[in-house]
């Protein structure tokens, strides 16, 4: 279990703020022929049922009862709006089989959102800095990755000050949802506000990175009361009231006076000290944590398990469970390998294929994307 953490606003790029997405040249869908089946084998084709929607990538069950998961990243947003994927849905895909997860973010993905002014000479820059990163976050030299991310902000940054097309204050603020929790922001703090929003917005546009973040860390110092209203602290009744625990009442005062100074300190901003104290109150109330059923605990595999196996992981669950209970997890912890290794197996009968998709027909429509 993991501590709370207060709802805050956070700005990740402050460029994403009323900035356009830009997509690439979208190809129409066609009316589909019909197909003889094959098997990922013969020409990564495959046919199936869509199980779940993620976005940029769907999982499917295949007719040949294999698991896939396929990554649709090349296809532009029009597209995908057109697919209408759905759960439950029959789908027949073609791709090529890629190694890994990351290997689905690809230049090509990278690009499709990027300003259209930028000229061939920087793309080519960018393409080949962007090589660079996916061979080093192979190789796990995450600073290297860092300092090549770096390189690709420098180029691209001038492309999406040029196009970033700032929201209103208005816009601005609505976003945080002040009105829907009836806080009023006083006329006083609200001038001062959007003053400092917009000299913000002047310092962005100007590429004055350091100025302005210390302009819009101003601007979180004046909104901190509204937001501590918007987000207060969740009461340690409520807190528990939510979690599978079984605490005893002798127990209750000593958890929820570590509770409150843990919120203290995060309200400081003692990040020592916080980390210290939720670490404590965690330790404290995990004896105390109710554990899933065993039953609950099957429910999340999506594969069947022989009978025989089942009965073996019923009893080494249950006695883990009971070892946790009581703090000891050296001996519980073999109980957890002795699962995995039951387990293992299956995992691997069921591993998701993986398949970056260039054609997708369904609904009887053909959509075919211009990056293979």
């Amino acid at each position: 279990m993991k501590k709370t953490i207060k709802k805050s606003w956070m700005i990740v790029s402050a460029l994403t703020i009323g900035m356009a997405v830009f997509t690439p040249h979208q190809a129409e869908a066609t009316t589909a022929k019909t197909t003889n089946e094959i098997t990922v084998q013969a020409e990564q084709q495959i046919k199936g049922t869509i199980k779940s929607v993620y976005g940029d990538s769907i999982t499917i069950k295949g007719k040949d009862g294999k698991n896939y998961y396929i990554g649709i990243q090349n296809f532009s947003d029009e597209q995908l709006e057109k697919m209408k994927l759905v759960e439950g849905q029959e789908i027949s895909v073609e791709g090529s089989l890629v190694q890994d997860y990351s290997d689905f973010y690809t230049f090509n993905v990278y690009k499709k959102d990027l300003p259209k002014e930028i000229t061939k000479v920087d793309l080519a820059k960018l393409e080949k800095l962007f090589n660079q990163m996916k061979k080093l976050e192979k190789e796990e030299k995450y600073e290297e990755v860092d300092k090549i991310n770096l390189e690709m902000d420098q180029i691209t940054k001038p492309y999406i000050l040029a196009s970033w097309v700032p929201v209103s204050f208005e816009e601005f603020m609505e976003e945080y949802g002040f009105g829907e929790k009836n806080i009023v922001i006083k006329e006083k703090d609200k001038k001062q506000l959007k003053d400092i929003y917009q000299q913000w917005i002047k310092l962005e546009k100007s590429g004055k990175e350091e100025a302005a973040q210390t302009k819009f860390d101003e601007f979180q110092k004046v909104l901190q009361p509204y937001l501590d209203a918007l987000y207060p602290p969740v009461p340690f009744e409520e807190y528990i009231s939510d979690m599978e625990v079984d605490i005893p009442t002798e127990a209750l005062p000593k958890l929820k006076a570590v509770y409150k100074d843990a919120q203290k300190a995060d309200a400081d901003k003692n990040d020592q000290l916080s980390e210290k104290l939720w670490n404590e109150f965690n330790e404290m109330i995990n004896p105390y944590m109710k554990p899933l059923s065993f039953e609950d605990y099957m429910s999340n595999f999506d594969f069947e398990i022989k009978a025989k196996d089942k009965a073996q992981l019923k009893k080494l669950y249950e006695e883990a469970t009971a070892l946790d209970k009581k703090g000891d997890y050296e001996k519980s912890s073999e109980k957890w390998v002795a699962i995995d290794n039951i387990l293992n197996p299956y995992y691997e009968a069921n591993k998701e294929i993986l398949i970056s998709a260039s054609k997708v027909t369904i609904n009887g429509k053909v959509y075919l994307t211009q990056h293979k």
